[in-house]
């Protein structure tokens, strides 16, 4: 939720010609939200699907969105810490649960179809272990999965460690999404309204945790530098794209995180007006997220001390992904 100092546009004349041509392209684009109802890439569907059916404690959705959490879908990816692939395997642990799905003979953690059966076997015995621990039986096994077994069973449910209780609540928030409804609102102008709302509140203050879904509000304290934004009513960077989404019929998780959880992942080059764009290094480090309004801008609410406005997409040097908002019926979360 932090932004660099950028170069912004003005709130003038220039801004709202800009801004009412990207709207009247995002409203006449029939693919903005078109999406999977499992907000899969096409080649996995299938080999989630099944391995989503192994145990009755896991789904397909679960499935897809631990996947999404751990790696966004990339095959390649590696963790500062060695954990490896599309599930995000340590080698300890892919050692005593990886399977050979693919039959080739070769047990293999940056093969997905090796690891997306393993992450659901994985799964599975982990539920198993946590059981009998109190609290939900689901939050049980994804905190395991995250901070191992032992570490639930030790803390009695939930390790309160800064990232299991948010990595659960991503994977959650993702999970439960409706899957294959109808949106209310057709999808490239739900982008627009999005576009419309967000812009409605340039100039509006950043607020740290302010923002819902009925726009802004006070926020909380602190930021990671400090900043309370308990006497401020407004928006931070989440809490804008909430509110947006919220006035275009599409429920969104609170934080940048989730957010990104709960959103169709979108090719960079393929970025539309109103998709989110997200700033990290890993699903798990999502710190900032804006909705772009082309032109290579997004709108944003960016850090303490400023202000809702429009800045450069590489405003920020780690743009991390760009997704598309699941349209579904709204709902509060």
């Amino acid at each position: 939720m932090r932004s660099s100092t950028a170069a912004t546009i003005g709130v003038g004349a220039t801004a709202a010609v800009l801004v009412a041509s990207l709207v009247q392209a995002a409203g006449e684009d029939p693919a903005i939200g078109a999406a999977l109802s499992m907000s899969v890439p096409a080649k996995y569907k299938d080999l989630i699907e099944e391995a989503g059916k192994t145990c009755p404690a896991i789904s397909p959705n679960l499935l897809a969105g631990l996947l999404k959490r751990e790696s966004g879908f990339s095959p390649t990816a590696v963790s500062p810490v060695g954990a490896e692939g599309i599930a995000q395997f340590m080698p300890s642990t892919w050692a005593a649960y990886g399977v050979d799905g693919n039959n080739d003979g070769v047990r293999d953690s940056f093969e997905p179809k090796d690891a997306i059966p393993a992450a659901a076997n994985y799964l599975c015995a982990i539920s198993e272990e946590v059981k009998d621990v109190p609290g939900n039986k689901r939050d049980n096994m994804l905190a395991a999965y995250n901070a191992g077994s032992a570490a639930v069973i030790r803390a009695g449910g939930i390790p309160d460690n800064g990232e299991t209780p948010d990595y659960v609540d991503a994977i959650n928030a993702f999970t439960d999404a409706p899957a294959g409804g109808k949106e209310a609102i057709p999808a490239g102008q739900a982008a627009a309204i999005a576009i419309n709302a967000a812009t409605d509140k340039i100039g509006t203050p950043y607020s740290w945790g302010g923002g819902n879904a009925n726009g802004p509000s006070t926020g909380i304290c602190c930021s990671p530098n400090g900043r309370s934004g308990a006497s401020i009513k407004g928006f931070d960077c989440s809490g804008l794209t909430l509110y947006a989404y919220a006035k275009a019929g599409i429920s969104l998780p609170r934080t940048a995180a989730q957010q990104y959880a709960a959103s169709e992942p979108v090719n960079p080059g393929e970025k539309k007006p109103g998709d989110l764009v997200f700033y990290g290094s890993s699903p798990a480090n999502i710190h900032h997220v804006a909705i772009y309004v082309g032109g290579g801008y997004m709108i944003e609410a960016p850090r303490p001390g400023t202000e809702v406005r429009f800045s450069p997409i590489d405003a920020l040097p780690d743009l991390y992904a760009v997704a598309r908002p699941a349209s579904h019926a709204n709902k509060e979360i």
